[in-house]
């Protein structure tokens, strides 16, 4: 509080005390944070330059203008609770995460840092516990031999984004390594390909509700979960408007990068399933109101697939993501039509891709299913649904209608 109250008498973004605030959140839990600070923390959020969220003037420096966008993105994912807009993207810090706008070469190497980046952090955190090196989330520790497991999974899922960056020896580390050296390894590379800034934005992404050790496990393995989302969203994208441009190699090569990225992924929910049940159920009481089925890039991808029925349309599902409920009312081109409008003389082996990533997708529901029902069990979800039950009729929508649209017109009406 001292620290804020001498920055409030010189509201310099980049003077903010940033490691103070964070450490105070991560001390007690989001869900317990003492209000009078959140009022201040509020009262900072005004003072920031344009005032109350506004943004940042044009005529700002751009180091000023950065600095102030950061500290707006991490006050926005805060003070989510104290402003009654808590939601699952403010859960996931995705505002601070977020890829920029630009190429989509861009957006997959922003989604293999990211990537990279989480789970190295994650790593560095097990470490830290397991050697006694930080206080921080003390509750329901896990086994050294879960730990171990978390090491390996994590430096399994991270391989493939680290050799495309450059940051790995090709063939990997070695099967015999062992698990804490390769998870310190992995996190050694991560923290040395970083820049100052970039280590403060991973640092304040990182909001639990709770003290409990794996929530930190559940919003990082979240976090890059929506960054792949946010990635098979813009090759989908790319792919209806080769598609439509009469590119057809191309739209086959977006798709198939897509379905390799989701594949590539998979894996990310074996190091989930790590997480022990009693601690899920213990943070969980503390994130109602935070629902993945308020995953916007999830929507965006299904919703790019093929146009949703008229009945998932309007359920709580989409009614939970407006702005991509919006697009599909206002006519969203999906890679169904594109293909449909095509296929008489479409790549050969766009179909093929296509089959591809709806067989990657299809997996991707079932896993989310079978994991869900481990640790949920019959309990209602988060996000005004009915949990496992909803997950699995999300397995039975069809990914795309053109490819077999007798079969997916049977499968939609029952």
């Amino acid at each position: 509080m001292r620290e804020l109250d001498d920055w409030l008498e010189d509201p310099e973004p980049r003077r903010f005390p940033f490691a103070a605030v964070l450490g105070e959140f991560q001390r007690v839990g989001k869900h317990f944070v003492d209000e009078e600070l959140l009022k201040t923390l509020a009262v900072a959020r005004d003072r920031l330059p344009g005032g109350d969220s506004a943004g940042v003037p044009a005529a700002a420096e751009p180091a000023d203008a950065d600095a102030a966008g950061v500290l707006e993105r991490f006050l926005d994912t805060a003070l989510d609770k104290f402003d009654g807009r808590y939601d699952y993207p403010t859960y996931t810090a995705l505002s601070l995460l977020a890829p920029p706008r630009a190429d989509a070469r861009t957006v997959r190497v922003h989604r293999d840092r990211t990537v990279v980046r989480l789970l190295g952090d994650l790593v560095r955190f097990e470490l830290a516990a397991a050697e006694g090196r930080t206080a921080l989330f003390p509750e329901l520790r896990p086994d050294p031999v879960l730990v171990g497991k978390r090491h390996r999974l994590a430096v399994r899922v991270a391989a493939p984004a680290l050799r495309r960056l450059g940051l790995a020896d090709p063939g990997g580390p070695a099967p015999s390594t062992d698990p804490a050296q390769a998870a310190r390894r992995l996190w050694e590379t991560v923290d040395a390909s970083m820049s100052g800034p970039e280590r403060l934005v991973l640092a304040l992404s990182m909001l639990p509700v709770h003290t409990t050790h794996d929530e930190y496990l559940f919003i990082r393995v979240l976090q890059a979960f929506e960054a792949t989302f946010t990635l098979l969203a813009a090759e989908l994208r790319g792919a209806i408007t080769a598609l439509d441009g009469g590119d057809r190699a191309r739209a086959v090569g977006r798709v198939t990068r897509a379905a390799g990225a989701l594949t590539e992924s998979a894996p990310l929910f074996s190091l989930l399933a790590t997480m022990q049940v009693e601690a899920f159920q213990t943070f969980r009481e503390y994130t109602d109101g935070a629902s993945a089925i308020q995953s916007r890039a999830y929507k965006l991808v299904e919703s790019l697939c093929r146009t949703p029925d008229a009945d998932r349309l309007h359920s709580h599902a989409y009614r939970s993501v407006p702005e991509v409920r919006a697009g599909v009312l206002a006519g969203r081109r999906t890679l169904d039509e594109a293909y449909a409008d095509a296929r008489g003389d479409a790549h050969p082996a766009l179909g093929a891709a296509m089959e591809e990533f709806a067989s990657a997708l299809r997996r991707w529901r079932q896993t989310h299913y079978r994991l869900a029902v481990r640790m949920l069990g019959t309990r209602p979800g988060t996000g005004a649904t009915e949990g496992t039950p909803y997950l699995g009729e999300v397995r039975k929508i069809p990914v795309f209608d053109a490819l077999h649209p007798t079969a997916n017109a049977s499968a939609s009406a029952a």
